[in-house]
């Protein structure tokens, strides 16, 4: 299947059921190389309308991170683990922790 399809096929799934966040979750993975402005608005999207869909918060934080929008990355990751923690997630916050602890040492931050 090309690129195009899948996210052809992603889109008419978005369409099809708006409240279901995984559409938009792997939608927006799809256009972070590709279409990263997409990839930024489905994340904002994402982050505003399903806040309890916690495997975003991984991937947003590290794309917000790469784009350069460091401040956003850290309160995304902060975000992340706070509801990892909410939800008794505890591989989602082992990954998010051990990603955000990575991120302020490469941009030299403190938590």
């Amino acid at each position: 299947m090309s690129k195009l399809s899948r996210i052809e096929m992603l889109q008419s799934f978005a369409e099809q059921e708006p409240e279901n966040p995984f559409n938009w979750y792997a939608l927006a993975l799809e256009f972070q190389e590709s279409a990263p402005e997409k990839a930024n608005l489905l994340y904002h999207k994402l982050l505003k309308e399903h806040k309890g869909y916690l495997p975003t918060y991984y991937h947003a934080a590290a794309f917000f991170a790469e784009e350069g929008s460091i401040d956003l990355a850290k309160s995304t990751y902060e975000e992340g683990i706070a509801l990892a923690l909410e939800k008794n997630e505890q591989n989602t916050l082992r990954e998010l922790r051990n990603s955000y602890q990575n991120f302020l040492f490469e941009n030299d931050l403190e938590e």
